[in-house]
């Protein structure tokens, strides 16, 4: 996944390219100061994903992502930014931006960001070919669960899951249910009880930690092509 940082803070924008990059599979390709080097980089670079804020030295991000659309670009653009007014964000929807973060985010909404974009791209990126959907592939791009959704479980709360979900990925290795209960800021046992609900649904892998006495540690990582 290549990512454009649109930024005019350099320390954040620093902190942000860390968050990314724990991510194996995110490259930061590039990182703007203003909207006019945001615009030649997006030109010039043609990543995956662009971050962008909205005030920036030389304009707002909004009349940068409006420009773009313009244009024709049709490049996934998400809002992290500090602009946490109502019309700011019905503009940035309005104009196409799939996702928006209010500073300070956390890192697992940050990879619940990554994880939706992953979702939202065609199967067949990358091959340059056009390609076509149904409509199951199409409501994935358009974050559309559907009626035929599976119920969860009782207990198992939608919103809770993803966080989890997104946290497990987000270590990219094999984590406990009390290492994932911190940061997510649930107790061991209710971590685990989510953990346990990925594993049987195939989201997630078990592995057992043997060590010199007693029962083996169980550990879960994020299963391969998920999130």
């Amino acid at each position: 996944m290549r990512v454009l940082l649109v930024e005019d803070d350099v320390r954040v924008a620093r902190i942000n390219r860390d968050l990314l990059e724990r991510d194996p599979d995110v490259h930061v390709v590039g990182s703007a100061a203003s909207c006019a080097q945001g615009d030649a980089l997006a030109q010039a670079l043609s990543p995956d994903l662009i971050l962008l804020d909205v005030h920036l030295p030389d304009g707002s991000g909004l009349g940068l992502l409006r420009h773009w659309r313009a244009q024709g670009r049709t490049t996934d653009v998400a809002l992290i930014t500090a602009a946490d007014d109502e019309p700011s964000i019905r503009l940035a929807l309005a104009h196409g931006a799939f996702d928006y973060l209010i500073k300070p985010f956390t890192g697992a909404r940050l990879a619940e960001l990554l994880a939706r974009h992953r979702a939202r791209r065609p199967s067949g990126a990358g091959s340059g070919a056009p390609g076509r959907h149904d409509q199951a592939s199409l409501d994935r791009l358009l974050g559309v669960s559907g009626a035929a959704a599976p119920a969860l479980p009782r207990g198992i709360d939608p919103h809770t899951l993803e966080r989890v979900e997104a946290a497990l990925a987000e270590r990219g290795q094999p984590a406990s249910a009390e290492e994932i209960g911190e940061a997510v800021g649930l107790s061991r046992v209710t971590a685990w009880r989510y953990l346990e609900h990925l594993v049987r649904a195939g989201q997630a892998e078990l592995d057992h930690q043997y060590g010199l006495a007693g029962r083996p540690a169980k550990l879960y990582r994020a299963r391969p092509g998920e999130v």
